[in-house]
């Protein structure tokens, strides 16, 4: 029987301190942050961070926790204009993207980065992580 590959997926605030055993550090937030060095992280993946209005019915109070992780991981999965002109061929939302990170973690460590405070528990780099644990 093979076994398949683990993968290893890090969360932290982009504002903590930067280890050597982050290995690959991705900023998965729509917003790069104002006056936040590009050395804080190594990529950006905007795509990856919960739409405007999403962000902002969980800050504003308007939805729950539950209702916020439902509908982020539904935007993930969302269907793009591209896909809308392709008959046959589909991105399926993020799946292509959610497909490199894992295969990169198969290779090294990957540092899933947001904006929130460190000990935020409810924070979408939780979900993310989780998603990319599982197969996609």
């Amino acid at each position: 029987m093979i076994k398949e590959e683990e993968t290893m997926f890090k969360t932290k605030s982009v504002h903590s301190p930067i280890a050597g055993e982050d290995g690959l550090r991705v900023l998965a937030a729509r917003g790069r942050g104002r006056g936040l060095s590009s050395i804080r992280f190594d990529v950006w993946m905007a795509n990856l961070g919960p739409s405007e209005e999403l962000r902002d019915a969980i800050l504003d109070g308007r939805i729950s926790w539950r209702e916020y992780s439902r509908r982020y991981l539904k935007e993930l999965r969302e269907c793009g204009r591209v896909d809308a002109r392709n008959k046959r061929i589909k991105n399926h939302g993020q799946k292509f993207t959610l497909r490199l990170l894992q295969h990169l973690a198969k290779r090294q460590t990957v540092t899933l980065l947001c904006h929130c405070a460190e000990e935020e528990k409810h924070c979408h780099r939780h979900l993310l992580k989780a998603l990319l644990e599982r197969k996609i």
